[in-house]
């Protein structure tokens, strides 16, 4: 995926901004409203996406795709973060932590949305640093089966979780399997604003990697999303560019 024009912005947030002293920002080509870059080095980019709602944005060498842009996601309330899913490797994720800390702004926990390396591929750094680690039973078992040797989540939940995030919550829900057995979403009702990861695809996305797939569930899994969380208004997918519950729409068709 090729890099977007770099471009020096200077914006000026509130209180949890994300952006940069001397931030070099990516000009993109979609509202400024829904996404406004804050933040861009070679190795992390952090993107605007509501008031509260960033998108960060790491790469990673993936066989058979080449260099692969990341999403996860940072929810902030009160000098409070809550992180889904590790930037892609150690280096970004170390970026990603010092940039938010050098705002003031603590990191509650981290939660992986699946077992893949762009979920957990930066949780050493995260650990290193103390920072609570959840991710669903299913994903600790797969880790524990598939990567004895690498960094595990510490802290396990079901198939619906909540965690404060200064005095608002975020929700966790396991909707069934789609792109992995154990692949979650996180919400934040604040703003209606889905993490959707690797379970829902940007528009005009091809299926993927289907290694660990179950296609058969992937489309009534999505359905379950949409009846959840019916207001939803920001997508942002695990792969690519964010949108609105018309993403929902795209993966159902992709996958029925």
């Amino acid at each position: 995926m090729s890099r977007y024009l770099l471009l020096l912005l200077s914006l000026s947030f509130g209180a949890t901004s994300l952006a940069s002293t001397k931030p070099q920002c990516i000009g993109i080509n979609r509202p400024q409203s829904l996404d406004s870059a804050v933040y861009q080095t070679e190795k992390l980019s952090i993107y605007k996406i509501s008031d509260n709602v960033y998108r960060h944005v790491s790469y990673l060498q993936v066989d058979g795709f080449g260099e692969v842009s990341c999403n996860g996601m940072v929810v902030i309330n009160n000098q409070e973060a809550v992180v889904f899913d590790t930037p892609a490797n150690t280096d970004s994720a170390e970026e990603l932590i010092s940039h938010l800390a050098q705002k003031g702004i603590r990191i509650k926990a981290i939660i992986a949305t699946h077992f893949h390396e762009d979920c957990v591929g930066g949780l050493k750094t995260f650990h290193s640093h103390h920072i609570t680690s959840y991710a669903h039973k299913k994903t600790i078992a797969l880790l524990k089966e598939k990567e004895p040797t690498s960094e595990h989540p510490k802290n396990t939940f079901g198939d619906s979780f909540k965690l404060k995030v200064g005095d608002k919550k975020v929700e966790v829900i396991f909707p069934g399997e789609g792109h992995t057995i154990d692949n979650v979403v996180g919400y934040f009702p604040e703003e209606q604003v889905l993490f959707g990861g690797c379970l829902i695809k940007e528009a005009g996305a091809s299926k993927g990697n289907l290694a660990d797939a179950n296609i058969q569930a992937w489309a009534s899994s999505v359905k379950k999303i949409k009846l959840l969380f019916p207001n939803v208004k920001v997508v942002i997918p695990g792969h690519g560019t964010p949108g609105g519950i018309e993403l929902l729409d795209y993966t159902i068709g992709l996958f029925k």
